[in-house]
């Protein structure tokens, strides 16, 4: 080492040795989202076991073709980079940092390269009926939309076909849609759904995604006995383990009343039992259901009287108190 006065003359020297210690390695991680109809934005996350509070600079996105986008780090902190390109699955954006001249950062950080990932696709799948579909009686569809297999919450959906009116529902934080149709006529129809609008804040566009069509037989109604749904609900059970913690009081009547006839009941396309009849004709159930059966706001009861298959709808809402 060699020690100067004020006007550069060597005033003396020492010999030493000096121990350099490389900085450890940091890393980049980003992310490439694209918006429905929009461009892609780079979200990059940059960490350092030395801390950040010294990690000051540019960060580049080199893009295909040769362009870049810079975006400043501060205190080892990135926000969300637009990179005003609409880039396609497979695209590839090469990431790298640049401290900030006469700064020394934490960590060294080696480039990355990203690849777009392949956009995200909405599907929406009918679910099979269960039970007779009577002419004339009302009859529940159940459908769900998914965007790469997850459950789409607040998405628009309509049922239609089959002669049908048309009826608009909503998805269930499950995913699930729920719409009760009246077919006028007995004979072979088929229904589908339609994903008509999708729920902010997703990253499918689920707009006018049809089902596949789901084939019906639709029975003849008849005529002179009608089965009602009552009122009826469902309540938390505390008592009940795992995977049917929900108990159901379900009823339906059967007009005019007699007695001694089986009333099957169903929630969420699924049978959870059967009763019969009073003298009344009401049949009263009390079933255990699972949280997919408890939040599909709805059952369905049927019941054949002298050869003749009737059915009904009613809602299920969860009942106060609840436990």
């Amino acid at each position: 080492m060699t020690y100067l006065d004020a006007e550069g003359a060597v005033v003396g020297t020492d010999n030493g040795t000096v121990t350099v210690t490389a900085a450890p390695a940091g890393t980049i991680s980003t992310t490439l989202s694209t918006a429905v109809g929009g461009t892609t934005t780079a979200n990059t996350t940059l960490t350092c076991s030395a801390g950040l509070g010294s990690v000051n600079g540019t960060l580049t996105y080199a893009l295909p073709g040769g362009a870049t986008v810079t975006a400043a780090v501060v205190n080892g902190v990135v926000v969300a980079t637009d990179l005003k390109v609409a880039l396609t699955a497979g695209q590839a954006v090469d990431v790298s940092f640049t401290p900030a001249a006469g700064t020394c950062a934490a960590c060294t950080f080696a480039p990355i390269t990203v690849t777009v990932p392949a956009a995200p696709t909405c599907s929406v799948v009918i679910q099979p009926v269960v039970g007779p579909v009577v002419a004339g009686q009302p009859t529940i569809l159940t459908a769900l939309v998914l965007c790469n297999g997850v459950p789409v919450a607040g998405a628009t959906v309509t049922f239609s076909g089959g002669g049908v009116t048309p009826v608009t529902v909503t998805t269930n934080a499950l995913g699930i849609a729920t719409g009760s149709v009246t077919f006028p006529t007995a004979g072979p129809v088929s229904v589908t759904a339609t994903a008509t609008a999708t729920a902010t804040a997703t990253s499918c566009s689920c707009t006018n995604v049809i089902s596949l069509p789901l084939p019906i037989t639709v029975t003849p109604g008849g005529t002179g006995v009608r089965l009602q749904a009552l009122p009826s609900g469902w309540r938390i059970n505390l008592q009940n383990p795992l995977p049917n913690p929900f108990t159901a009081t379900l009823q339906a009547r059967i007009t005019p009343a007699a007695a001694g006839v089986t009333v099957s009941f169903f929630v969420g396309g699924q049978l959870v039992g059967a009763a019969v009849t009073d003298a009344t004709g009401t049949a009263t159930l009390n079933a255990n259901l699972n949280l997919l059966q408890a939040l599909s706001g709805s059952f369905t009861a049927t019941a054949t009287v002298g050869g003749t298959t009737v059915q009904a709808t009613g809602a299920l809402p969860l009942c106060f108190p609840p436990v």
